[in-house]
């Protein structure tokens, strides 16, 4: 049985312990307790709402300082791009390439991605749901590295200060940079990626409020 067919028929799997219940007449599963839903509640806002926050804070995490740098030369600040370019020039091109990447690239291509499932679904496509289901999985699987940039610049912090003179201390950025990453982490996870295949279903369901 299809989780389409299991909603038509008013049935739900508990999210923890995958026992089978009816919301309809036992709200809580009757081995664990937890409470059931055909499908996440008010999962389309819930997204849209984290992802629209975290598309507003993704200009301030780019264009605020990320790391503030105090030498013999005087202050400096860098933005996430002048940091990887400063990185790259100054010799680390793995820990450049490793900040682009966890800094730029990977959370701007979960919102974009993210934007596009919620589109579809509200578009009711019904072409390649399972290329969209994947990258739904894509999506839950990079999120637990989403926040390798924050280690990043903590260890950058530690070693400049033991190997040199220069101090760094982390910026604005770091924390519009942070908000990002943990909006658009709980925007995937209130995502529901079941109403992908209810579009695909002969008789199409709307997303169901408790």
């Amino acid at each position: 049985m299809t989780t389409v067919q299991a909603a038509a028929l008013g049935k739900a799997e508990c999210p923890t312990c995958g026992q089978l219940g009816s919301p309809a007449e036992h709200p809580a599963c009757r081995r664990c307790g937890t409470l059931l839903h055909l499908r996440k509640p008010n999962s389309l806002q819930r997204s849209w709402a984290l992802l629209i926050a975290a598309f507003v804070l993704y200009l301030p995490a780019n264009l605020l300082p990320i790391m503030e740098t105090h030498s013999l030369f005087g202050p400096q600040k860098d933005t996430i791009m002048s940091g990887v370019v400063y990185l790259w020039s100054s010799g680390s091109w793995i820990l450049a390439l490793v900040v682009f990447v966890a800094s730029v690239a990977v959370p701007l291509l979960k919102l974009v991605s993210l934007t596009l499932l919620l589109i579809s679904v509200q578009r009711r496509w019904q072409h390649q749901p399972l290329q969209r289901a994947k990258l739904y999985r894509f999506l839950e699987l990079i999120g637990r590295w989403s926040m390798l940039d924050v280690f990043v610049v903590t260890i950058l912090v530690t070693l400049v200060q033991v190997q040199t003179l220069a101090t760094i201390h982390p910026g604005p950025g770091v924390l519009a940079f942070a908000a990002v990453v943990i909006l658009s982490m709980l925007a995937t996870m209130a995502f529901e990626p079941r109403l992908i295949w209810d579009a695909v279903d002969n008789s199409p369901r709307k997303e169901i409020n408790p």
